[in-house]
């Protein structure tokens, strides 16, 4: 067949020159193709654009992957453009979205890059994870690690557990070679819209709507709020608004009591999950319900619940956004340093003590901290959470 095809281009024929023609053509728009697509992975390409020259090219100037002893350098590419050709060209694709958004200004400032640059960080971090890291890989892989030599035991021993659970290599080095994102804008934004939507917001018997933070609570309608509180009811918890009186709402509080710590409410039996702290003059108005023994520790629980008064503020309907701002938090807060585990990984009681371990490494004030530890409770392996 080759010969034939030989012998065809020799004959000095209309059809012989068309074929010599077209796979001079061929050759040399192949050629063409690959000289441009190598051409956008260089370095000068990459930072043609003010919006990477002036931001993200000087943070990875100051980052070992441009300078360090060994005298190799890791440009852009190697970091964001995969390497086999199929990966490459859909990669390549992609980045024509990127293209649109030069052309339409979407991140030409300096304000405006920063404004998304933890959207923008996330769209690179996920595509990373969904490729078990690939383009790290081309140059690292656990299995040329000297681990017993490496600079910190800590980092060592991170590493060697990454390896043996099948971690890849953005879970940990998010802020390898640029600044990291403001990583608090994602929940706050949530949050702030939550509380702008619960502005306003009417309530009537019957009604379920959440605490987005704590509130104080009292037996009997209050003047204002600033009157002394009865007990405090501890976000995000669930109430049944039972009656409205202008700004203020009867609601039903619901949980379980442990026998010895009854000044608590909780939200499941045997769970350390926090619903509301009690006054000592509250304690009387409980009501009680069925009482059993826990089989793991012998304890008792009651279920109980209390007819109290709440400000109509700083509630929500909205559980799904609700559900969004704890991941969020979680993700941002327990993300940062290492791959953050599935909430169902651990039980309910023992994310008390994982948290609290890892609180001074997290900027959450004391609400964000609360809740926080509130959320991955109920998205527990106990709870209803998922490995």
């Amino acid at each position: 067949m080759w010969k034939k095809a030989l012998d065809l281009l020799k004959r000095p024929t209309s059809l012989g020159l068309a074929g010599t023609v077209g796979i001079a053509v061929g050759i040399i728009g192949w050629g063409g193709f690959n000289t441009a697509m190598e051409a956008t992975n260089s370095l000068e390409f990459c930072i043609s654009c003010h919006e990477m020259r002036n931001t993200v090219f000087e943070e990875y100037k100051k980052t070992i992957h441009y300078s360090n002893p060994a005298g190799v350098r890791a440009i852009c590419s190697d970091c964001h453009v995969p390497k086999d050709w199929t990966h490459k060209i859909v990669r390549k694709v992609q980045a024509s979205k990127e293209l649109w958004g030069k052309v339409t200004g979407y991140i030409d400032t300096p304000e405006k890059f920063e404004e998304h640059r933890l959207e923008l960080a996330k769209h690179e971090w996920a595509r990373m994870k969904a490729s078990d890291s690939r383009e790290c890989r081309n140059c690292h892989s656990f299995e040329a690690m000297d681990f017993a030599h490496q600079k910190k035991k800590e980092a060592s021993d991170q590493m060697q557990k990454a390896w043996k659970e099948g971690g890849t290599c953005i879970d940990c080095h998010k802020g390898i070679a640029h600044k990291l994102p403001d990583m608090t804008t994602g929940y706050k934004s949530i949050f702030s819209a939550l509380v702008d939507a619960s502005k306003g917001a009417t309530y009537a018997a019957g009604d379920k709507p959440t605490s987005l933070v704590t509130k104080g609570f009292w037996l009997e309608k209050p003047a204002s709020e600033s009157a002394a509180v009865d007990g405090r009811l501890l976000a995000p918890t669930p109430v049944e608004v039972l009656a409205r009186d202008g700004d203020f709402l009867k609601v039903k509080i619901s949980g379980w009591q442990q026998e010895g710590a009854e000044r608590m409410l909780y939200a499941l039996q045997g769970k350390r999950i926090f619903v509301a702290a009690l006054g000592s003059d509250t304690l009387d108005k409980v009501e009680h319900g069925k009482t059993m023994t826990d089989p793991d520790t012998e304890q008792k629980w009651t279920e109980a619940s209390l007819g109290a008064w709440i400000s109509s503020a700083m509630l929500t309907r909205n559980t799904p956004e609700l559900e969004s701002f704890g991941a969020e938090m979680y993700n941002a807060s327990c993300g940062l340093c290492h791959a953050a585990p599935q909430t169902g990984h651990y039980l309910a009681n023992q994310w008390i003590g994982n948290l609290n371990a890892m609180k001074r490494f997290v900027a959450l004030d004391d609400e964000q901290f609360r809740f926080l530890q509130k959320w991955v409770q109920l998205n527990a392996g106990d709870t209803g959470g998922h490995k």
